[in-house]
């Protein structure tokens, strides 16, 4: 009699910890073996390649045209785990972020113990309930970095644009939510179709609940899907090859329309390589999150542990910033963990320039030039710090009110006064710009009749983002001086004369300059671009109620 217990809970034992030792517990495509009848399953071992991407032809001479059908989790993706993702969004999507990332990561071991597909589901129920629906950005401001750097170049290049080859169309299906993975599928790898289910909303709200596979399938037309209008997407010139993943989420999909599937084993993952920026269809010049890092169950439990020491730290370098004099609190913040280093250039800088061009990383980019120039004097010239910024910033700001004349006058008034100081530091780029991109300068500078000091900026940060376009700017400050060691690079550029007139041709040679010795890259994009990029408005309204609070 005990043998017959024993047998079937040996057996729940042994389920549980390959439960425990595995990202999720389904292999890539799991159940699809049966389906060899219909499809013919590759698995790739460790020192196979995934197929180059065929010839297509579509010139009507009764040549086949190729078609991939491309799982996101655990095909394009090289990450195991959809969890990192997930926990972006939670932290992310909307207001109590904090406390929708924490029930995330207490349910990760529970997440564990279930499958692929249903884990997906219960992750998303806590990341989006709600949540409100209009306005939400996640896709295209927020989740596109983490995603785009973790796609595999081998299977992007096998998918859809092999070298060499004309480029075919690519199908990508998805278990996570479409409002996830669409834009940064379409936007940034030119996919040409998004399969995945939606979330579910109610008033305006988001229920947490996702469509079923079904439902997903009846609302779209796979044959015009997969076929792209032309023609029937299971054979009449369609030949249709299928790079399997994680999960049994649409395999259905596989078994009818792909006559092979490939599907990679966990050695051959491990040797992929990411993709490069070049690879994209366009480049990510913009993002909006507050998360520096990939959040991972470990890495976000290390931030949880950190935040209770990070606030009072950040308290005490605030402390620091406004009460102290630089020449003592330069080097007690570097004893707190936010360094600095000055590079100066051919002709170091002297009381004779007063007008400092910087580009922006920061809303403390003016205090840094302040500290590796020693002048107490400068002011920073703001677009739209909010007023709890203005006020506790231990330097003068002086406003700008984006009117070209009010502001040229204004400016020329204050470097020409000694009363004010008579410096000025100016970021002429008018918005951050996290990535390694200057946007375009604003050629105002160049009409003030003062040399030009150009400042090459370079800040990093291991946890928290310290800008945001659609969250509350006001804690932009507080998120910054969290990081445990925000690093800063001020590099003093020589001097560039000022003649008569100045105008874009200066100002696009300031912008070179900096941009040269940052190794960044120019750019023709505004404020107003990074903005509707983000946010879908122009900016002007929201920092102007901003500046209220």
């Amino acid at each position: 009699m005990a043998k017959v217990f024993a047998k079937p809970l040996l057996l729940y034992a042994n389920k549980v910890v390959r439960s425990l030792i595995r990202p999720f517990v389904h292999e890539p495509l799991a159940g699809q073996r049966k389906a060899a009848d219909s499809s013919s399953i590759r698995w790739l071992s460790t020192s196979d390649e995934l197929p180059p991407a065929p010839d297509t032809t579509a010139d009507g001479d009764g040549g086949a045209t190729t078609v991939c059908v491309c799982k996101v989790e655990g095909g394009l993706l090289m990450s195991p785990s959809t969890f990192q993702y997930f926990m972006l969004a939670a932290l992310e999507a909307g207001p109590g972020g904090l406390l929708r990332g924490l029930l995330l990561l207490l349910l990760y071991p529970a997440l564990r113990l279930l499958g692929h597909d249903r884990a997906i589901r219960v992750m998303a129920a806590v990341s989006f309930a709600g949540v409100r629906k209009d306005g939400l950005r996640l896709g295209g401001a927020v989740m596109p970095k983490l995603l785009l750097e973790d796609v595999s170049a081998e299977v992007f290049e096998a998918a859809a644009a092999g070298p060499g080859r004309r480029r075919r169309r690519c199908v990508c299906v998805s278990a996570m939510p479409r409002e996830m993975v669409e834009p940064f599928l379409k936007d940034y790898l030119g996919v040409d179709a998004v399969v995945a289910p939606e979330l579910r909303s109610f008033g305006g709200y988001f229920l947490g609940l996702m469509e079923s596979d079904a439902e997903v399938l009846r609302r779209l037309n796979m044959e015009e899907v997969i076929g792209g209008g032309g023609g029937d997407g299971g054979g009449g010139g369609l030949v249709v090859v299928g790079i399997g993943g994680l999960g049994r989420s649409f395999n259905q999909l596989f078994q009818k329309y792909c006559k092979e599937v490939y599907v990679a084993t966990k050695g051959a993952r491990r040797r992929w390589r990411p993709l490069h920026p070049r690879g994209y269809a366009k480049p990510l010049v913009f993002h909006d999150a507050r998360t520096a890092f990939r959040p991972t169950a470990s890495a976000t439990l290390a931030m949880f542990m950190w935040l209770p020491l990070g606030a009072p730290l950040a308290a005490l370098r605030t402390a620091v910033f406004l009460l102290l004099p630089f020449s003592l609190s330069v080097p007690l913040l570097s004893a707190l963990g936010m360094h600095s280093r000055r590079i100066i250039g051919k002709y170091p800088p002297s009381s004779a320039h007063n007008l400092f061009v910087s580009n922006h990383r920061s809303l403390v980019d003016p205090l840094y030039v302040s500290a590796a120039t020693g002048r107490a004097d400068l002011a920073a010239a703001t677009y739209s710090i909010s007023r709890l910024s203005e006020i506790l910033a231990p330097m003068r700001t002086f406003r700008l009110t984006r009117d070209r004349a009010t502001d040229r006058t204004a400016m020329q008034a204050h470097l020409s006064s000694r009363s004010g100081g008579g410096g000025l530091v100016v970021c002429p780029e008018g918005t951050t710009c996290r990535e390694p991109f200057l946007l375009r300068f604003s050629p105002l500078f160049t009409e003030l009749g003062a040399d030009v000091q150009p400042v090459a900026m370079h800040s990093a940060v291991s946890m928290f983002h310290g800008t945001t376009a659609g969250g509350r700017k006001v804690l932009d400050p507080l998120y910054l001086l969290m990081n445990p060691t925000p690093a800063y690079v001020v590099q003093l550029l020589d001097p560039v004369a000022v003649e008569s007139g100045g105008g874009p041709e200066l100002a696009n040679e300031v912008q070179r300059r900096i941009a040269e010795a940052l190794g960044y890259t120019c750019t023709a994009l505004t404020r107003r671009d990074k903005y509707l990029a983000l946010t879908g408005d122009d900016g002007v309204d929201r920092c102007r109620r901003r500046h209220q609070q």
